[in-house]
């Protein structure tokens, strides 16, 4: 059974940083690019950051630029998105998805397979 799981969530105070985990099994992480999605209730769900299949590429939403890292173990079949500098917009339910493709102009496509998400917190 293709699954991702995501930890690291929690509550933090402006400025800190937090590590997000997205951890698959039932398929070959490596063949497939990762994307970072977060939403807020009432609004619509919004790519966040991603990475291609072979970690060379990663892809950025302008709001995160220069704060947020997104990585990847392939050995450990897990993806991270390490967030620093935190702020209370940033608060949200974050998922990681896989996909199929990427873009080098947007990232990560073609989601075929999510996790059930992780909260985080920013209090100012």
């Amino acid at each position: 059974q293709v699954q991702l799981v995501e930890s690291g969530g929690g509550s933090v105070q402006a400025g800190g940083s937090l590590r997000l985990s997205c951890a698959a099994s039932g398929y070959t992480s490596s063949a497939y690019c990762m994307g970072w999605f977060r939403q807020v209730p009432g609004k619509e769900r919004e790519g966040v950051a991603s990475i291609s299949s072979d970690g060379r590429l990663t892809y950025y939403t302008a709001s995160v630029k220069g704060r947020f890292t997104v990585s990847q173990d392939s050995a450990k079949r897990t993806g991270y998105l390490q967030m620093n500098s935190l702020k209370p917009e940033d608060t949200a339910m974050y998922y990681c998805a896989a996909g199929r493709s990427y873009s080098f102009y947007d990232g990560c496509r073609e989601y075929f397979v999510w996790g059930q998400g992780t909260q985080v917190s920013v209090s100012s």
